[in-house]
């Protein structure tokens, strides 16, 4: 499928100023996206990236009230481009076993994409995700942030999937448990394999794509063991012992 372009819409409350809208704020994006994965997210602040940018920081600060809302925004973009590419790679497919598949591709793996925005580089910024999304809401001021609406992003991404889950077997008792496990683990596995290989089976004994693959595959087995096995409630044992 030939690659389009596209513009996310992005919580307002995470901005000053659309930086979609500008030479400047696209800069802006462009540049804290390799800034951050250059030098991590503690290192990284609004002076550094004027300096990248060639700019003031207070041309950022018209943009970004902080250095956290310019991070979540990041992230609420990754989370809106996976959702939007979940939608576009499914609607043509009908059965939600395909579907599912295609969705845990999709949040694993984003060198086989079809929608572009000419200002991000969207494997960059996965790794950005894989690395550091998780500072994004294990924080203090998590549950002020989840007022102001920071995580909607990421809960429509896994409602969407949780969703899927439902149609593959509508009686499933924990599609959006399962839904976030399966985005989480597939960023946690990333990151061990990378970084503490002992916490996980994957081997980085290849390819980029290899590893993909390996979780791709380690998140089907999890996903479809769990949604097609018979599991009994702790009640319905009990019922059945007392029964035997």
């Amino acid at each position: 499928m030939r690659p389009f372009f596209v513009q996310l819409e992005i919580n307002p409350n995470l901005f000053l100023n659309d930086p979609q809208k500008t030479k400047l704020g696209r800069r802006i994006i462009e540049q804290s996206v390799l800034l951050i994965d250059e030098i991590g997210l503690e290192q990284f602040n609004f002076k550094k990236l004027a300096q990248t940018i060639s700019s003031s920081e207070a041309s950022v600060y018209r943009y970004f009230e902080n250095k956290r809302h310019l991070f979540v925004y990041l992230l609420n973009w990754y989370w809106e481009w996976m959702i939007a590419r979940i939608d576009l790679n499914t609607m043509n497919i009908s059965d939600p076993n395909e579907r599912l598949r295609v969705a845990l591709r999709i949040i694993v793996d984003t060198a086989n994409k079809n929608m572009t925005i000419e200002f991000v580089d969207e494997e960059i910024l996965h790794k950005i995700v894989v690395r550091e999304g998780a500072k994004a809401y294990h924080t203090k001021l998590v549950d002020e942030d989840n007022i102001d609406g920071f995580f909607l992003a990421y809960k429509r991404l896994c409602n969407s999937i949780a969703s899927i889950i439902t149609e593959v077997k509508s009686d499933f008792p924990y599609p959006k448990a399962l839904a976030s496990t399966l985005v989480e683990t597939a960023n946690n596995n990333l990151y061990f394999a990378r970084h503490l290989p002992r916490l996980t089976d994957l081997r980085e004994n290849g390819t980029e794509q290899d590893l993909n693959d390996q979780v791709k595959e380690m998140l089907e087995f999890f996903c479809f063991g769990l949604i097609h096995k018979d599991v009994k409630s702790e009640s319905e044992i009990q019922s059945m012992m007392i029964k035997n």
